[in-house]
């Protein structure tokens, strides 16, 4: 889970430095537009919607995007047929990948990430083969450098939140799916504000990587990351910090 993690903050510090915006947003459109579709339009009654809502304002997408999205989700505006797909498959060293998407074309999406697992030494999976090594749990990160660790595991623990533990400068507090929500509107309430907080999948058991395996790694992390039709990628790799943040920022 900690190389999890890691890879998680480098994905946020380059998402802000070299992602596009217009492919960003289009990924948000899309996520909000499915959990309309899925459980109505009311992000209060509506547990996905609301983080894909949330995800979106941090993301600085515009408020008309974010309404536009949730009307096509709901049909009261007309937009292309978007479905939920998940795909499993192995990296380098035997790193199990679940990769989460959203897609108008299911044969174009399998196709392409076959060839992007193929190209850095890797190869897809059947269904099953790395879900049972997965869990869905709700993550929350906290500023470790602007909040007390003893005041903001208390707090975590008292809302509802299952463990907390530092990493690197965040402190990262794990929460059932279903208590997600609460546990961040508690901690809110204590003026403990979050600086990222999703739903995801996180692995039970890692794989420590080095040297060209992580090299081959980070580079088709960043490769499914960076497909069109690709919402979120996990793996459970295990990289020593400093390598995982030298490598990433030689991708810059």
């Amino acid at each position: 889970m900690a190389g999890h993690s890691k890879w998680s903050q480098i994905k946020r510090k380059k998402a802000a430095e070299d992602q596009k915006r217009g492919k960003l947003f289009g990924k948000l459109a899309r996520e909000i537009t499915v959990a309309a579709r899925e459980a109505g339009g009311d992000p209060d009654g509506n547990p996905r919607l609301r983080v894909a809502i949330d995800s979106a304002k941090a993301a600085n997408m515009p408020k008309d995007n974010i309404e536009k999205a949730i009307l096509r989700g709901t049909g009261e505006l007309p937009g292309m047929s978007f479905e939920d797909v998940t795909y499993e498959g192995y990296g380098p060293a035997g790193v199990a990948i679940y990769i989460e998407a959203v897609t108008d074309n299911t044969n174009r999406t399998v196709a392409d990430l076959r060839r992007l697992l193929e190209r850095h030494g890797g190869n897809l999976g059947r269904d099953g083969s790395v879900a049972w090594n997965f869990e869905r749990k709700g993550q929350l990160f906290i500023d470790a450098e602007h909040f007390d660790e003893v005041a903001t595991l208390e707090a975590a623990l008292d809302a509802g939140a299952q463990d907390m533990a530092q990493e690197g400068h965040l402190f990262l507090v794990t929460t059932d799916p279903t208590q997600f929500h609460a546990v961040r509107e508690s901690l809110r309430a204590r003026g403990i504000e979050t600086v990222d907080a999703r739903l995801g999948m996180v692995p039970s058991s890692t794989v420590r990587v080095e040297g060209r395996d992580a090299e081959k790694l980070i580079a088709l992390l960043e490769a499914l990351e960076d497909h069109d039709d690709v919402q979120s990628v996990y793996s459970n790799l295990d990289i020593d910090e400093a390598l995982l943040a030298e490598l990433a920022g030689a991708g810059q």
